[in-house]
């Protein structure tokens, strides 16, 4: 085989496909090797068919290819459903004392339901396949028993020593296989010492090296992992964890957090985040900062709510009723994430505003291995100020930023109001006097925010004819196809801020001979917002809004088509 190898497992919810790849992704890391993996699951909690990829490789390997060089599926429905997947060379593992599959070329037959029952559970049947791929790929079933120790020693030494039967059949089995199926996958013992991560990971540990200390939500898919890894870290850190009543009280617990000097984060997704909007314009209204994790699923109401999509891009821009400034940002990759959301914390300070990170269901269950995030670098700032007797909480400035000052910390008197208010934050209905400087005051942070946007990152070389342009998790589906594809006058333009624009934008489109945008979603939202912002229409989109993200083989042709 090449120095990528496919390994895609499906079966039916509650089969254990998930505890299969956390024990394989971890073993392989261990072992040496680059991992990448991810999933697609259905809104279910039985039954249906989930399936989880995860790709090897002796090279770091980003983006998600449909190839299957093994399939294990534990039942037949999963078969039906991945059949265009699976190729002639595709290996496929069954037990066909269970599933009847009627192609019984390149068919690995292992008696699963046997060795488990013999073992003492249907349920070691997980274990003894992730056994044989220990033995398949050279690693030291050491590691294996270890990773099973930590899994299952809360539950007792006697299912940690069944587990560890069940693995050793498993390998025994993989060890007759290996001249079958050769791998030529070369390791590295760096890797060992690598984070594997997914993006939800990268999120959170962001938030904390961003200075965040309390987290709100109401749970909705794909939000909750970042949610349930901040109450993991709870303790830990001393951050205040609260699951809310509903997503109105989310938003409204976080601004009163940010409003007494806290640092809180929301995570929702699109129709959670629905529920949020009024809040958000108190935040515009009252000038209060606040981080918001904006989890994408497709939609419109409850939509395909296990899936992914990039469609809630217009919901972020437009959100709230009146004018008022905020910041979209959008990581591509793990590294992006950490930094963009640690980022957001300082931004939503300083220019005391709505910041939003955007992610989708791709990007939080995608899972690879990195060298290291730059915790290091990242530092944590405060804008608040000690009050004096004359503070004024809406301060006209030049730049439209007003000193922030919080309740207790000083001498003054720290009065918001949702109605249009005065310097002092009482209400108003000056329509042509204060209440229009408040106004004019809030819309000149546009210009200010301007000054702190990130430029697009531009991958290729600089002589490019044409242009690719991505944001969110496009990022490394994209990259990978460029690297498959090899032409030298294309080049990708990544945007890890949506709005507000770089003021470079239009430079780099204009510069191109054909600029072809690249979105999971079915209109083209980001090409809209550029065009609105610059002028440049993009005329060329790739666009995929079947709740699924794009493949490195499907970009490929499509990239190819189109130029």
């Amino acid at each position: 085989m090449s120095n990528k190898l496919s390994i895609v497992l499906a079966g039916e919810a509650g089969q254990g496909i998930q505890s299969v790849e956390s024990l394989l992704v971890n073993l392989f890391k261990k072992s040496g090797y680059h991992i990448f993996a991810t999933k697609e699951y259905m809104s279910r909690i039985r039954g249906g068919v989930n399936s989880t990829t995860i790709i090897i490789s002796d090279e770091p390997i980003i983006g998600w290819y449909e190839k299957i060089d093994i399939f294990v599926p534990f039942s037949l429905e999963a078969i039906q459903r991945l059949k265009s997947r699976i190729n002639n060379d595709t290996k496929v593992i069954i037990d066909k004392s269970q599933i009847n599959y009627e192609n019984s070329e390149n068919v690995i037959d292992i008696p699963l339901q046997k060795i488990s029952e013999e073992i003492g559970s249907p349920l070691f049947s997980n274990t003894i396949i992730a056994g044989f791929f220990a033995a398949l790929l050279d690693t030291d079933i050491e590691i294996l028993k270890s990773i099973l120790i930590d899994l299952f020693i809360k539950k007792g030494q006697d299912i940690v020593d069944k587990n560890i039967i069940a693995a050793m059949r498993g390998f025994e089995i993989g060890n007759n296989y290996r001249n079958l199926i050769k791998i030529n996958i070369k390791k590295d013992e760096k890797i060992q010492e690598h984070l594997l991560l997914n993006g939800a990971d990268a999120i959170s540990i962001g938030a904390l090296a961003g200075g965040c200390n309390a987290c709100f939500a109401y749970p909705m898919t794909p939000s909750t992992s970042v949610f349930t890894n901040m109450a993991t870290y709870s303790k830990k850190y001393d951050i205040a964890v609260e699951q809310v009543e509903d997503e109105i009280g989310v938003i409204n617990m976080a601004l009163g957090c940010w409003y007494a000097g806290g640092r809180a984060l929301v995570s929702t997704s699109g129709g959670g985040f629905a529920l949020m909007t009024e809040g958000l314009s108190l935040s515009g209204m009252t000038e209060t900062p606040v981080v918001i994790h904006l989890a994408q699923r497709p939609g419109p109401a409850t939509g395909l709510p296990t899936r992914t999509e990039q469609g809630d891009l217009n919901l972020a821009l437009y959100a709230g009723h009146g004018t008022f400034p905020r910041i979209i940002l959008a990581p591509g990759n793990l590294k992006q994430a950490f930094e963009l959301t640690a980022l957001a914390f300082n931004l939503a300070d300083k220019y005391q505003v709505p910041v939003f990170i955007m992610s989708d269901q791709y990007f939080i269950d995608t899972y690879y291995n990195i060298a290291e995030l730059p915790v290091n670098d990242v530092k944590v700032e405060y804008y608040i100020i000690k009050t004096t007797k004359d503070y004024k909480r809406y301060k006209i400035t030049d730049d439209g930023i007003s000193p922030r000052g919080i309740p207790a910390y000083g001498d003054g008197l720290v009065a918001v109001d949702s109605d249009e208010h005065d310097e002092d934050g009482r209400i108003t209905e000056d329509l042509d006097g204060i209440s229009l400087q408040m106004k004019n005051k809030r819309l000149r942070k546009f210009e200010k925010i301007k000054e702190s946007c990130i430029e697009p990152v531009l991958y290729g070389d600089e002589d490019y004819r044409i242009l690719l342009v991505g944001w969110g998790s496009t990022h490394n589906i994209i990259l990978e196809a460029l690297k498959e594809i090899k032409n030298r006058e294309i080049a990708f333009l990544f945007f890890p801020q949506v709005f507000p624009l770089h003021s470079k934008t239009a430079k780099y489109l204009n510069k191109a001979q054909k600029v072809i945008i690249i979105e999971n979603n079915a209109t083209g939202q980001f090409a809209d917002l550029i065009k609105s912002q610059t002028g440049f229409e993009i005329k060329e989109k790739i666009l995929k809004y079947n709740g699924l993200q794009f493949s490195v083989e499907e970009l490929i042709n499509k990239i190819q088509e189109k130029i």
